[in-house]
Parts: C-alpha cells; sequence; structure tokens
C-alpha cells in the first residue's frame, strides 16, 4: 500500500502543477477582477517551494524575499522526512519517473557501467550557484528543478495553448531562448537513458540541498540482519540511496519506500534515528576515509573559486550591455535589482494574456537570458491587467494594484515624423491615438502641424495638417500605439517597414523603484513640471475618427 500512495501523491501534484501554469493563459481578454487574481498564489506555490531558488534569489538580491521563508519551511521538514519533496512533490520528478518508465527503461545501450564519478556533482553545483548569488549574481533558474521544469513547460507548450485555443494568428514564433529551454528539459529527461532518475541522483542542486537537510533527518531508513543481500531494492531504487552493501545513503533517500515494498524479507524498517539496530556498513560514500573528505572538501573550495570567478565575468559582462534598455513589465525592479531577483522561470510570460512579454535572448548577455521584455511589435501591455506582479515568486515584479500599475512607466512613445503617415502628409491615420484613448491613459493627441500665417501673424483657418503628439506626462509606456501601428501599418498593408511609433526606455523614460507609490511619484513629477498650455484645435477640421 506505499508504493501506491507515493504515486497518488505524485499525480494529484503534478496535475495540481499543470492546472494552475495553463489555466491562467486559456483567456486572450484580461480583466482586474477575474479569476486569475485567486490563482496568484496557487501559481507561484511550487517555484516558492524549492528552496535552492529562494536561498540564492535572497543572497542574489541581499534581501528578503517571501520565496526565502516557504524555502525555510520545505527544509525544517526535510530535516524530519529527507528529500520529501524530491519523492512525492517534485513535478519534475514525476515527469522523469514517467518518461523512464514508458520509454527510457526499454533502451539499454547507453546505460552507465560505473556511476561512482558522478556521485558528488550535484553539491559542486549547489556550491557554484550559492558562491554566485553571494556575489550578486542569480544563476539559480539554470539549474534549480522548478525552474527548469517551468520554463521548458511554457515554451514548449504555450504556442500549441496559443494555436488551438486562440486561433493560429495569435500564436507568437519561438524563440532562441525558449528552444533552449525545450532543449534542456527534454535533455533532462533523456538523462533517464544512461540510469533511471540520473537527473535526480547526480545533477539536481535543489535535491542537493534538500540532500543536506536529510543529513540531519529524523527520520531514516534502516537494514536489519535478515536482509539476504538480494538486490531487489538496488534495482528498485531510482534515487541511488541504496549502497552496493546495502546500507543507504541518507542524503539521497527520500523514503519513497519502494525498497520496503518489494523485500522478500521485510529487512528494512523506517523510524527515528536514534534506533541504530542496522546492518553494519562498508560503502566507500557513507563511510568514507579522512582522505577522500579532505579531497571532497578542497574539490568544493574549488568549486566555490569557479563561481565567484563566473559571477566576476559575468558582471564585467553586465557593464558591457549599460546603454541597452529592456523595456520590463510594469512593477519591475531596478534593472541590476531585477536581474539579481528574476528566476527566469517563465511565469509570467505564461500568465500574460496579450503574449506581449517574451523572453530575452543573448541581445541582453548571459546575465539578461530568458528575463521576461515587452515585445510592442507583438501586443501591448494592457491596462486592466496585473498577472505578472502577481505570479513572479521572487518579487523581481512587485504585485502592484491596477490604480499603481496605470500609473508604473515603463518607457516612452517616440512618434517618428519621417515615417509617421500623418506627419508625412501621405494619409489620416488615427490607430495610435484611438489605442491609447481606449486604454484610458489618453497620451496621445491630434494637433495641427505647419501652420500657415497671413500678414497679420493670425493662423490661416484651413492651413496645416492633423498628426499624433506624445504627452509625456502621460505616457506610461505600455506599447498599445505600438501595437496598432505595427498590426495595420506594417504587417497587414505593408505601407512601412516597423512602425512608425516605437517605445524606448532608459534613464528618464521609465521609473523603477523598490519600494512606494508610483502615483505619488507621477504627482510629485507632475508639480515640478512646468504646465504647458493645451493646443486649441478647432473640432471643425478633425478627422471623423476624432469627432
Amino acid at each position: 500500500m506505499k508504493l501506491p500512495f507515493r504515486r497518488v501523491a505524485q499525480a494529484f501534484c503534478l496535475i495540481v502543477f499543470l492546472y494552475v501554469l495553463f489555466s491562467g493563459g486559456w483567456s486572450d481578454r484580461a480583466d482586474a477582477t477575474r479569476e486569475n487574481n485567486l490563482l496568484s498564489g496557487p501559481l507561484g506555490l511550487f517555484l516558492r517551494l524549492d528552496p535552492l531558488v529562494g536561498i540564492s534569489t535572497t543572497l542574489a538580491a541581499r534581501a528578503m524575499s517571501w520565496s526565502l521563508v516557504t524555502a525555510g519551511a520545505v527544509l525544517l521538514i526535510g530535516m524530519v522526512f529527507p528529500r520529501w519533496f524530491c519523492g512525492y512533490i517534485c513535478p519534475l520528478g514525476t515527469l522523469i519517473d514517467m518518461t523512464d518508465w514508458s520509454i527510457n527503461r526499454h533502451i539499454k545501450r547507453f546505460r552507465l557501467k560505473s556511476e561512482t564519478r558522478w556521485f558528488y556533482l550535484r553539491f559542486h553545483l549547489l556550491v557554484g550557484i550559492l558562491t554566485a548569488a553571494v556575489f550578486g549574481v542569480l544563476v539559480s533558474g539554470f539549474a534549480a528543478a522548478i525552474p527548469v521544469l517551468t520554463r521548458g513547460i511554457v515554451s514548449l507548450a504555450a504556442p500549441l495553448q496559443d494555436g488551438l485555443f486562440s486561433g493560429r494568428a495569435s500564436a507568437v514564433a519561438l524563440t532562441g531562448g525558449q528552444i533552449a529551454s525545450i532543449v534542456i528539459f527534454v535533455g533532462i529527461l533523456a538523462l533517464g537513458l544512461l540510469r533511471p532518475r540520473f537527473w535526480c541522483a547526480y545533477l539536481c542542486p535543489s535535491g542537493a540541498l534538500l540532500g543536506l537537510a536529510g543529513r540531519l533527518s529524523l527520520f531514516r531508513r534502516r537494514v536489519e540482519p535478515s536482509c539476504i543481500n538480494c538486490g531487489r531494492c538496488l534495482r528498485q531504487c531510482s534515487f541511488n540511496a541504496i549502497a552496493p552493501d546495502y546500507s543507504t545513503r541518507d542524503m539521497n533517500c527520500t523514503v519513497c519506500r519502494n525498497c520496503e515494498a518489494v523485500c522478500p524479507k521485510q529487512a528494512f524498517r523506517f523510524g527515528w534515528r536514534w534506533n541504530r539496530k542496522q546492518k553494519a556498513s562498508g560503502d566507500p560514500t557513507t563511510t568514507a576515509s579522512l582522505n577522500s573528505r579532505r579531497l571532497f572538501l578542497l574539490s568544493l573550495i574549488g568549486t566555490a573559486g569557479t563561481g565567484a570567478a563566473a559571477a566576476a565575468g559575468i558582471r564585467w559582462e553586465r557593464g558591457r550591455y549599460t546603454n541597452t534598455f529592456p523595456i520590463r513589465p510594469p512593477g519591475s525592479l531596478p534593472e541590476a535589482r531585477f536581474r539579481a531577483q528574476c528566476v527566469r522561470c517563465g511565469e509570467c510570460l505564461k500568465i500574460c494574456p496579450s503574449r506581449v512579454l517574451q523572453p530575452s535572448g543573448l541581445e541582453l548577455g548571459l546575465d539578461g537570458l530568458w528575463t521576461p521584455t515587452i515585445k510592442a511589435d507583438i501586443a501591448g501591455c494592457q491596462s486592466s491587467c496585473t498577472n505578472c506582479g502577481q505570479v513572479c515568486p521572487t518579487g523581481a515584479i512587485r504585485n502592484l494594484p491596477l490604480e499603481e500599475k496605470r500609473a508604473a512607466r515603463i518607457g516612452l512613445a517616440q512618434v517618428n515624423e519621417t515615417t509617421c503617415l500623418p506627419h508625412a502628409e501621405k494619409d489620416v491615420c488615427g490607430l495610435c491615438y484611438e489605442a491609447c484613448a481606449a486604454a484610458g491613459y489618453h497620451a496621445i493627441e491630434y494637433r495641427r502641424i505647419g501652420i500657415q500665417y497671413d500678414n497679420r501673424n493670425r493662423p490661416i483657418a484651413d492651413s496645416g495638417f492633423l498628426a499624433p503628439v506624445v504627452l509625456e506626462e502621460k505616457c506610461v509606456g505600455c506599447g498599445l500605439c505600438q501595437a496598432s501601428c505595427y498590426a495595420a501599418n506594417v504587417k497587414e498593408s505593408e505601407l512601412l517597414e516597423k512602425a512608425a511609433i516605437q517605445i524606448t526606455a532608459g534613464t528618464g523614460r521609465e521609473d523603477r523603484i523598490i519600494s512606494g507609490s508610483y502615483i505619488e511619484l507621477r504627482n510629485e513629477r507632475t508639480r515640478l513640471r512646468q504646465p504647458n498650455p493645451p493646443a486649441q484645435i478647432d473640432n471643425e477640421y478633425l478627422p471623423d475618427f476624432l469627432q
């Protein structure tokens, strides 16, 4: 009865994970009062449960993160039931089990003959990740279990979901970063060709952290003298938690109790650690000599040095892109702090109803890979949506009330007067104006440009032409204007090579604050700005769409 319980727990957690991941993307319309707000907690739950995410984020940002609280709770429970998260909860582990059972177990040609050299690799990855975090560089999202799984599924399944349920026209082509995420995710599943659960047993840094907590566990597997060395438990254990002499490797054991289910003599007992009645162990991984322990510690020190050097290199590379200003989601922290807290999980990409959020490639350097950026040619940031801030597990995107989100400036729209059809007097176009007005920002107005005057310096009534002008004090850089111009004038009619109105970010064009109110910041800026008298426009000369 023990084995079915574990399978039921795994299946339940996987279903919950997939449901909350995909439930936020069924609709293309964002609504501030819709059910998504009720799912914001569950959507980020599994990411907050990954202890490596919480600890590395806190170290890199040098600030307390709420994900650290849940990570601490997971580690505390791991001190009672070792690696319980890996054996019962982790959806990546469940998918690996499913792949190993359905595909990998039938292919024997890639099986490893010796596994000793891989045993401590996950601890080296863990030390390197934590060392880099100490130096302010967050790389846990590249290897931690739940971010890798979330990003891989989002990259793989989101385009399919868009094509099937939103129409093929709305599906966005895969980027290089998304393809890389898919390759990593599929590669982890394919590692089962080497041995079952290869990723969990030898590579997963999250599992290594849980394994260290398992060394202090109060509940352990014990081998009794009645063991007949039949080898069934060795073949059954997928976590490499049983040594060749049938003793227990505590840092690997997840208390799944599979060994107990197949043992013909019931020679295994799971109980409190102070019950020391067990078979003697001669396994070198559990009773390591002093020299081997010294070598292991020296290798960890070398790994820490490598992590520090890698962090220094990434920080140097970050300086090469100081003049590159990506457009981040509303509520994003200042860029350096944002990169130190963004775990590159892809949750915000999946929950975005308009798919305006897309993962960055290497155009921002390795440090910016997979971070969310706004691609306004695809769509604009909807004025009634606060989803990305709700699901962000580390606080890299602040969870803002709707009123604050609408005041958070992420960029500034700029009109290219050379290509803009009204400015070039080629056509009457009001797409940007209409999109901005429909969102309620009213940051674009039409003014009469090129007015002619008579000999008494009075404007001639029928002179000049109407063209869009951006009001900087009202523009928040949502990109709705650019998306409308691109869809009609570039993609559909092919009148332009790129949208005539573009969103740009950078100093003075965006507001990125760690705390405080965006509304108050805007009001203060308005008080300091000299008021400009509004232009007087006679409605008699306005185009029909502006009447």
